[in-house]
C-alpha cells in the first residue's frame, strides 16, 4: 500500500503511522483506539485506551476497572501528533463508534462493526464522508436481509405468549452484550416476567446507567419468583448456558436463538433449538451497500466476513477495493460473526456462535 496511507496493517492490528496508535488491536500496544467493547475488538493488555464515553462501563467491566481509559463524545475532535481524530456513531451496540482520521488532506474512516437500523438502545449509525472507508463484511452476501424491528418483535412476542399460555418458559439465547439489551428493549414485557442469566444483568446495569429504557429483570434466585412465574417467563441467556444445570430450574420450556445466522438453512438445526429469530447487530447486504455509498469514498478496504464477495461487488461499482486480514470475529461469546458457515466458497471465520 502507498506509504501515505493513514491506516496500515501490522501484526498487532490496524495502525495509524502519523498518529502512532492502533484501532482495535488484537495484541497489546501503547495506544489503542477502541470502536466498541465486544472482546474481539477490545482486548486486554494495552497501555492506554481511547473510546466513546458510553463504552466506559463495559470496557472497565471487561478489561479491568483500572485501565488507562480516555473517552470522547461523538463528534468531539482531538489532535494527536497532528492527526485530527473523532468518533462517530456506528449503531452496533452501546458506545460503538466509527473512527475518523484526518491528516495531510486525507480523511479515513474505520467503521468497526455497524448496523443502520435504529434499535433504540444505542445512537444510530451516521455516515461520515471520507476518501477511504474501512468496512466490515460479516454478512456481506446478497442473501442476508434482515426483517424490520416491528416484524422481528411481533414474532418473538407471539412465540413467548403462546408458550406462556401453554405453561412453558421461553428460553431465548442471545449474546449478553448488545443483543440481550436489544431484546429487552423491544419485547412486550406485559406478557410475563423476564428472567436473565447472571452474565446478562451486569451489562443491563451499564445500559440503564446510560439512559437506555429496559424493563425490570429478575434473577432465577430472586425470592419473589414463583414456579408459576417461571412457567410464563421469558428467559434471556447467553449461548454458553445451553445444556447447563441452570436451565433445569425452568422445567419444561421452549428455546430459541437470536442471530443473523438464523437466516441460513440448517443453522437452527445445528443449534438444536425450537425456533430461530433473525436478528443481528451487523449490517445486512443492502445496508452495507447503502453505508459504503453514503461515505462517498473512492477507496474501500474490507475486513472480516465475506470479503471476497464484497470486494468483487465494490470493484464492479468502479471503486478501488481491497482486503485487510484481521482477527475480528474469532471470539467465542460475543456478537454473531462466525456463528455459522457462510454459503460461499470462502472459509467461515472461526468460533463465534
Amino acid at each position: 500500500m502507498p506509504s501515505s496511507d493513514l491506516i496500515v496493517h501490522r501484526p498487532e492490528g490496524l495502525y495509524c503511522p502519523p498518529g502512532d496508535f492502533y484501532i482495535d488491536p488484537w495484541r497489546p500496544v501503547s495506544r489503542a483506539v477502541i470502536t466498541h467493547a465486544h472482546s474481539d475488538h477490545a482486548r486486554m493488555g494495552s497501555a492506554h485506551y481511547l473510546a466513546h464515553r458510553d463504552s466506559e462501563g463495559t470496557l472497565r467491566n471487561r478489561l479491568g476497572t483500572d485501565i488507562d481509559l480516555q473517552t470522547l463524545a461523538y463528534g468531539e475532535v482531538i489532535d494527536h501528533h497532528g492527526v485530527r481524530l473523532s468518533l462517530h456513531p456506528a449503531g452496533h451496540v452501546l458506545g460503538s463508534a466509527q473512527v475518523r482520521i484526518e491528516h495531510g488532506g486525507q480523511v479515513w474512516v474505520a467503521s468497526g462493526d455497524y448496523k443502520l437500523e435504529d434499535d433504540g438502545t444505542c445512537t444510530p449509525f451516521e455516515p461520515v464522508r471520507c476518501h477511504t472507508f474501512i468496512t466490515e463484511s460479516t454478512f456481506g452476501l446478497p442473501i442476508y436481509r434482515w426483517p424490520s424491528q416491528p416484524t422481528l418483535f411481533a414474532d418473538i412476542n407471539a412465540w413467548w405468549a403462546a408458550n406462556a399460555a401453554a405453561g412453558k418458559a421461553s428460553v431465548l439465547y442471545a449474546y449478553a452484550f448488545g443483543k440481550a439489551q436489544r431484546l429487552l428493549h423491544g419485547v412486550d414485557a406485559s406478557i410475563g416476567p423476564i428472567v436473565v442469566h447472571g452474565a446478562v444483568e451486569p451489562l443491563n446495569a451499564v445500559y440503564r446507567a446510560a439512559g437506555v429504557d429496559l424493563p425490570p429483570t429478575l434473577r432465577v434466585t430472586d425470592p419473589g419468583l414463583t414456579k408459576a412465574d417461571l412457567k410464563r417467563a421469558l428467559v434471556l441467556a447467553p449461548p454458553s448456558a445451553a445444556g447447563t444445570p441452570w436451565l433445569k430450574r425452568f422445567g419444561e420450556h421452549s428455546d430459541a436463538f437470536a442471530s443473523g445466522w438464523m437466516l441460513v438453512r440448517g443453522a437452527r438445526r445445528r443449534r438444536g433449538v425450537d425456533r430461530g429469530f433473525v436478528m443481528s447487530d451487523h449490517a445486512d447486504w443492502p445496508s452495507l451497500q447503502k453505508a459504503i455509498g453514503a461515505t462517498g469514498a473512492e477507496r474501500v478496504i474490507v475486513t472480516h466476513g465475506s470479503t471476497a464477495v464484497m470486494v468483487r461487488w465494490l470493484r464492479e461499482q468502479g471503486l478501488d477495493a481491497q482486503v485487510f486480514a484481521t482477527e475480528y470475529g474469532v471470539d467465542d461469546n460475543e456478537d454473531d460473526a462466525g456463528a455459522a458457515p457462510e454459503p460461499s466458497s470462502e472459509p467461515a471465520p472461526k468460533a463465534k456462535a
